[in-house]
């Protein structure tokens, strides 16, 4: 006898077991015709699924963020279903949900257009009209098998294989007519819920994100709760195409990328003033604020990288290159070269704070379907500087450092920050005492500056806590650009040492910290957040002559 307790604390008491349809049912038929999935005991379910004993449950519709949520993914099903009436011989891979929409991964022996993403858009608008019941079965790890050999879907089979434990678990599989997809759910009861939707574009994506692998065609659309949603969503995304910076690049002459250099920008005059500006305002802020700029090699031994703890954790991101013998990888980050600096020296604890600064120029073999514009590159400059200090300093020098970030957003044209503290996570070096005092640190600035933080738990690095600090542009979107990372690590890692008062020899704190971030994307923000109406300063052509006829 299932004894389910409502979120205001109510009880109702069922004879048999029961399922969340059931319970919304009971409560009122209004409350069941709108019900898209439930929360039980904290995990969502289909309304279909079997509730056997006593629980908590919360019933899900589309003013919920976890209903609009599923109504997304749902429609995600939809391009499968559509697609396999409209493209014979297509392979479905996968279809996750993402912000504002979903995508679908598939597998089709041609090139899909313009004319087939409407075709297919008017196809799924058909099949929801029809208000088709969503119907979800369990099945055996055998029986998911000989579906999907039976439908000839390569991709289900291998999720199956290499991604399904073999325990005995059962697999969801959900009928959309015709059609069957394979889902951790949960998902729409009704396609009377999916209406408010449109697929945007087709893009191309590696299966599994692996370069080795088949590339195949993924599908993008977007999808709201209520058409009121949709059109403003629809509005915002007219306008940012109207401020993409690649776009803008080419009516301004200002930079190209090509395929025989992926993720690497091919600067012109115009394009270079902007970045050349850009990099002598924040080189002169960094002279002002005593920071010493140095200039560290491209090229590095892989020994280095192995000492860093980069060469295991980082490799695969990394540009590998062999020469008499000897590997070497392009620099995908500073610090280490860095340290080799500060190293050179003997170094008293009346010298700290160290704080030295590098336009660097770093290489990240980042997928080539991740590549975007200026905001994702492959080759990219950093405003990077290492501040190299003690413990009891880290509060002073995240006051100034935060004092000199707030004043360049401002010369910048932003002025909406979001501030957040990452904290501790599960696996980290270091003792709790030592992590206590660095975070203590951190939000000791900023509650001195008076600034408003949030905290992430846990999302700290594993070698220190960090300060993330995000731009809100004039559509609202949020880019995360400036840091300020304390490394309880890489210093001693490395043999970074200072002559403390005693006579002892000590590990320095190391706070990595970047205001722009990178050069090129802080660029390609700067480019929508003004339409490419830059200000004067930056501006490539401040004046023109015009004749007068």
């Amino acid at each position: 006898m299932p004894i389910i307790t409502l979120p205001d604390g109510s009880k109702r008491e069922f004879e048999q077991s029961v399922c969340a349809m059931d319970v919304a049912e009971s409560i009122g038929p209004g409350l069941a015709k709108a019900t898209i999935c439930a929360r039980v005991d904290g995990e969502l379910k289909d309304v279909s699924d079997i509730i056997n004993g006593d629980v908590n449950i919360s019933l899900i519709t589309s003013k919920d963020p976890d209903g609009v949520d599923v109504i997304r993914h749902s429609f995600a099903h939809l391009v499968g279903h559509a697609g396999k009436q409209l493209f014979p011989g297509i392979k479905m891979a996968i279809g996750p949900v993402i912000e504002n929409g979903f995508y679908y991964d598939i597998d089709y022996d041609r090139r899909l257009n313009s004319e087939d993403l409407e075709a297919l858009e008017k196809r799924i608008k058909e099949l929801v009209k029809t208000d088709y019941p969503v119907i979800k079965r369990w099945a055996s790890r055998d029986d998911a098998i000989a579906e999907f050999k039976d439908r000839d879907e390569p991709y289900k089979l291998e999720i199956i294989d290499r991604d399904i434990p073999d325990d005995g678990s059962k697999i969801g599989l959900y009928h959309h007519q015709e059609y069957m997809d394979m889902c951790r759910g949960p998902h729409v009861p009704n396609t009377r819920f999916l209406r408010h939707f449109k697929l945007t574009n087709v893009t191309g994506a590696y299966w599994r994100g692996d370069v080795n692998n088949k590339q195949l065609q993924r599908v993008y659309g977007i999808a709201f709760a209520s058409k009121q949603e949709l059109d403003a969503h629809l509005r915002f995304l007219e306008e940012a195409a109207k401020r993409d910076h690649r776009n803008l690049a080419k009516t301004l002459d200002l930079f190209h990328l090509q395929e025989e250099a992926p993720g690497m920008v091919f600067w012109h005059p115009n394009g270079w003033t902007v970045y050349r500006v850009l990099e002598d305002y924040i080189r002169e802020r960094l002279e002002h604020a005593g920071y010493q700029e140095i200039r560290t090699p491209q090229l590095v031994d892989q020994s280095l990288w192995e000492a860093s703890g980069h060469w295991d954790k980082y490799q695969e991101n990394m540009f590998v290159t062999s020469s008499e013998s000897r590997d070497y990888a392009v620099k995908p980050m500073n610090c280490p070269c860095h340290v080799q600096i500060y190293n050179k020296k003997i170094t008293s604890y009346r010298e700290l704070p160290i704080r030295l600064a590098e336009f660097g120029s770093c290489h990240r073999n980042e997928p080539s379907g991740s590549l975007h514009g200026l905001m994702r590159v492959r080759n990219f400059v950093q405003d990077d500087a290492h501040i190299f200090c003690t413990e009891d300093q880290i509060t002073d020098e995240v006051i100034t450092f935060n004092q000199l970030l707030t004043e360049v957003y401002h010369d910048m044209g932003f002025d909406a920050i979001i501030v957040r503290i990452s904290t501790r996570p599960e696996k980290r070096v270091g003792d709790d005492a030592t992590w206590d005092k660095a975070e203590t640190a951190l939000s000791d600035a900023l509650d001195s500056l008076g600034v408003e933080w949030d905290v992430l738990p846990g999302e700290g690095a594993f070698y220190g806590p960090k300060i993330e600090y995000s731009l809100k542009d004039c559509l609202g979107r949020v880019w995360q650009c400036g840091t300020m990372q304390v490394d309880f690590s890489m210093p001693g890692r490395l043999g970074a040492e200072y002559v403390a008062e005693d006579g002892s020899k000590r590990v320095p704190v190391m706070l990595h910290r970047a205001i722009l971030g990178s050069l090129e994307r802080f660029v390609g923000i700067l480019l929508e957040n003004t339409a490419g109406l830059l200000p004067p300063w930056l501006s490539p052509t401040q004046a023109a002559v015009l004749t007068i006829t």
